[in-house]
């Protein structure tokens, strides 16, 4: 008798300029932040290449794409800075003065 693949759930969570993207998966035992990102690019046709490279965290904590997710990971997807927080200060201050 074959046993059945032992299997967590995760989100993930992407935020967009037009709103956010959230997917719920089951993955296998195992699988790995880029797997999980692999696993909902296969749906989403050209998705890939907007992923490949994006910072990642699993509550608010940076992760590698190899980390192994738990079962209820919340696999964010990370946008890059518009601004430099440092610089964004500087620009308040000299309007404030």
């Amino acid at each position: 008798m074959v046993e059945p693949q032992e299997q967590i759930e995760v989100e993930i969570v992407w935020p967009r300029p037009e709103g956010p993207r959230h997917w719920r998966l089951r993955l296998p035992v195992g699988s790995t932040a880029g797997a999980a990102l692999a696993a909902i690019a296969q749906d989403e046709n050209g998705l890939q290449d907007l992923l490949e490279g994006q910072p990642l965290g699993i509550f608010a904590r940076r992760v590698e794409p190899g980390h192994v997710l738990q079962e209820g990971d919340r696999l964010e997807i990370y946008r890059p800075l518009q601004l430099d927080p440092k610089e964004a200060r500087r620009r308040r201050a000299t309007r404030t003065r």
